[in-house]
């Protein structure tokens, strides 16, 4: 079945950089495009970033243009966010998901907190 794992949010200053990883498993990992989301408290789910199968076309969210950077490793079948710059507004929980056919597939969260 398909599984999107998350890791690396954690706790970190203003200005600082965290990267998170999203490993995937249960269907053809390089055939698919793969998103970065986030939620704050209180709000809706937000895109962050998303990137195409290829890894040759990105796409950010206006306020993560120039902090964030998506990529993938398609040998390993994950996608990476790496997050710089990184504001107290950015506080939330980061999902990995994938559109696979009809269905909507996404990861379990991963939370990332700024603050000093």
């Amino acid at each position: 079945q398909v599984q999107l794992v998350e890791s690396g949010g954690g706790l970190v200053q203003p200005g600082g950089s965290l990267r998170l990883s999203c490993a995937a498993s249960g269907f053809s990992f390089s055939k698919f495009a793969m998103s970065w989301y986030r939620q704050a408290p209180g709000k809706e789910r937000e895109l962050v970033a998303a990137i195409t199968s290829a890894g040759d076309s990105t796409h950010y969210a206006d306020s993560m243009k120039g902090r964030f950077t998506i990529s993938r490793d398609n040998a390993k079948n994950t996608v990476y966010l790496q997050m710089n710059s990184l504001k107290p507004e950015d506080t939330a929980v980061y999902y990995c998901y994938a559109g696979i056919g009809l269905r909507n597939y996404w990861g379990q969260g991963t939370q990332v907190t700024v603050s000093s």
